[in-house]
């Protein structure tokens, strides 16, 4: 099993909810929050099991120096990753059509949802080093090119782009047994699902857990499944 998990975005939602059953399992987290001085429901988790079980860390996806100086850290002492779970990303212009859309939200959108996930893995894939190691990218249904939809575009193109960054990643790291996969969380009743979602985001946290440590097995050609393994449609 891998030992040192970094999750981001792992202050609320469904990154907390990784971040609390992955230390009920017995790894150690390392919390990526863009703020580490006020990390809400995380301080109670770090009251509960030790700095030195969960490490609130400072990185912000869309600040490539933080990036880089906790990756310099983390070297520094030594430390290695057994899994990175990009979970950080943002939902904007929902119900909006293309001809009322505003650009600079597409644009803040793929710097968080897609160069966000590439900053990370740039810095800290060197770090990825534990046995059984796990790159996983949170998703998106949304992100189906056979399910396309007309709206929620920057998030849908976005996770689309995520998706074919899986695709590479899985095609660069396949040799060296890295499980790579993009997974759709479900939809989930957190900030940015809303309160009439259907899913717990603990039982997805516990499915991308369960992915991670290889007690799901997935057949999917495009590595894009769901938080149970099932294939999702490209």
């Amino acid at each position: 099993m891998s030992k040192n998990v970094l999750i981001t975005g792992a202050s609320r939602g469904l990154g907390y909810e990784i971040a609390s059953e992955a230390l009920e399992r017995g790894y150690n987290v390392i919390a990526g929050v863009r703020d580490p001085g006020t990390p809400g429901k995380l301080a109670e988790l770090r009251a509960m099991y030790g700095e030195d079980r969960i490490r609130i860390a400072h990185l912000d996806v869309v600040d490539e120096a933080s990036i880089a100086a906790l990756a310099a850290r983390l070297k520094q002492e030594g430390r290695t990753l057994g899994a990175i779970i990009n979970n950080a990303a943002i939902l904007k212009a929902r119900d909006t059509q293309i001809e009322d859309l505003d650009m600079d939200e597409v644009i803040e959108s793929f710097d968080v949802n897609v160069y966000g996930p590439m900053r990370v893995v740039k810095h800290l894939l060197p770090l990825l080093t534990e046995e059984n190691a796990a790159l996983i990218n949170v998703s998106s249904e949304a992100g189906s090119l056979t399910k396309a939809y007309p709206g929620d575009y920057p998030y849908a193109i976005s996770k689309t782009a995520m998706n074919m960054f899986t695709l590479q990643l899985h095609s660069y790291l396949k040799e060296r047994g890295v499980l790579v996969l993009s997974v759709h969380p479900g939809w989930m009743y957190t900030d940015m699902g809303g309160n009439q979602a259907p899913t717990d985001p603990r039982a997805s946290a516990r499915g991308i857990l369960d992915l991670i440590e290889r007690r799901t097995q997935t057949d999917s050609r495009w590595q894009f499944v769901d938080y149970t393994g099932q294939s999702m449609l490209i």
